[in-house]
């Protein structure tokens, strides 16, 4: 982790109403850039509603310390006995609506995921063959298909698919979310903000401050927000070349994420059906240059693997070093026609425009196409596959299983032995394979560069999972 001063912005403010106006010195405010499009995440991808709502609003009977390891935390302990987890929950845990959270509520929950989210993440929950309520604070579990499966099971409850929910509260996921958190939803304004009110009677202990989360188009308008005290803290700045210019009574911290910025090629359409056309790809790009341009050299180099170097299974090799004359041998002499579909995101807009020189040199034809996000690329590159080529940060924690054992999501890679490799829990073999097949192109693992106002501090910049906890703010 790198850590400088300088200075920083952050933060939008649309007026609030009379009664959800934070008082500024008893709230804290975090700037960040997507937005999600909205709350509820069971049904709808995305790393935007995860990030604000898992470890504010929903809770997780194990969480993922900065090593990577899953502790305990709604769950007290748990014994294991090969496939068997057993959770001893604890007793002082109450919704914001009051009612106590139970075993009945933890194992509703993993039921929740199996029976009735949407969310390609689900599949995470897919090795749970059995959940048993043994008494009001115990929960048993039975996880098939050997150690790496349960492994990888118990991980994954510390993410956005371990969130404990109730009954009583999936009617309203999208416009209430209810969850034993620190924190209520006070209002969503889509594209905009979510506004956190603190909750009394948290069971962790007093919350110190209500919170929000303020979401910005541009880098420069966050920037401007927290340099004029709008905003607390700037999460996942977009824009490494402004910190040269910030003030240096402004703390800048860099941490590694889990984000790999993919260049996305749509296995299952022309050109990109031919996995030599997509091998030619990965050879014209120079990901050392979209690093310096992109993010100052602060990004991390994957070797083009999609596989963050906090993973255990992290390569450590080039796959497809720079070599634009093999991109061309591989073409053949072909010159097809692509369009890359860019979200209006800064990092993205950014490294099309390098990608679009790139990919003209070695003798592909491109269009760039710009849509907007989260909206419109969500319904039509995630959802509707209608697209050629596209890159984006996929910043899921550990998603290998959801990005490449899927033919049907939007990658639309197909390779049934890749899929028994991650389901027997060989990953280092099937990120081999799946890089053999140029599926996709991480072109670098993206930065998380965190701004702080004087006097704030407390957020680790190192990305484990999928949330950004508010009530580790403080000023």
């Amino acid at each position: 982790m790198h850590v400088r001063t300088l200075a920083a912005a952050v933060a939008l403010a649309l007026p609030l109403t009379a009664c959800s106006q934070p008082d500024d010195r008893d709230s804290v405010v975090v700037a960040a850039s997507a937005a999600p499009a909205g709350l509820d995440f069971t049904t709808t991808g995305g790393a935007a509603a995860p990030q604000a709502l898992v470890g504010n609003v929903y809770e997780t009977l194990v969480r993922i310390d900065a090593s990577g390891t899953p502790v305990p935390f709604l769950a007290r302990s748990w014994d294991r006995d090969g496939g068997t987890f057993t959770f001893h929950l604890r007793d002082d845990v109450t919704f914001a609506n009051g009612k106590p959270f139970t075993a009945d509520d933890a194992a509703f929950s993993i039921r929740y995921v199996q029976d009735e989210w949407t969310n390609g993440l689900k599949a995470q929950m897919a090795p749970v063959a059995g959940v048993e309520v043994l008494d009001e604070h115990t929960l048993r579990v039975r996880v098939d298909g050997g150690t790496a499966a349960e492994d990888a099971w118990l991980w994954s409850m510390g993410t956005l698919t371990g969130a404990m929910m109730t009954p009583d509260g999936v009617d309203d996921l999208a416009t209430a979310p209810l969850g034993t958190g620190p924190y209520t939803v006070q209002r969503f304004d889509v594209g905009e903000r979510i506004q956190f009110a603190a909750r009394d009677d948290y069971w962790g202990g007093p919350v110190a401050r209500d919170a929000a989360i303020r979401y910005f188009d541009d880098p420069v308008s966050a920037v401007n927000a927290l340099r004029v005290g709008d905003a607390d803290v700037v999460w996942a700045m977009q824009a490494p070349q402004l910190i040269q210019t910030l003030p240096q009574d402004i703390r800048v911290e860099v941490g590694t994420t889990n984000g790999e910025v993919l260049l996305s090629m749509n296995n299952q359409r022309a050109p990109f059906d031919d996995p030599d056309v997509r091998r030619a790809v990965a050879y014209a790009v120079d990901r050392k240059a979209i690093n310096e341009v992109v993010y100052n050299g602060l990004a991390t180099d994957t070797g083009g693997a999609p596989v963050p170097p906090t993973d255990p299974w992290f390569p450590g090799r080039d796959y497809y070093p720079f070599d634009p004359e093999k991109a061309r041998e591989l073409l053949a002499g072909r010159t097809p026609d692509i369009t890359i579909t860019v979200p209006n995101l800064p990092y993205a807009q950014e490294a099309s425009e390098l990608l679009y020189s790139q990919l003209r040199d070695v003798g592909f034809r491109v269009r760039l196409e710009t849509v907007e996000f989260p909206a419109v690329w969500l319904n039509q590159v995630l959802k509707g596959h209608d697209y050629q080529s596209s890159l984006v940060a996929h910043v899921e924690p550990r998603d290998v299983p959801m990005l490449f054992a899927d033919p049907d999501y939007y990658l639309g890679y197909d390779n049934a032995a890749v899929r028994e490799q991650i389901a027997a829990g060989d990953m280092a073999g099937a990120i081999d394979q799946i890089m053999d097949d140029a599926a996709a192109l991480t072109l670098v693992n993206a930065p998380n560069i965190v701004l702080f106002a004087p006097g704030v501090h407390g957020l680790d910049p190192n990305v484990v999972t999928d949330s950004l906890r508010l009530n580790e703010v403080e000023k």
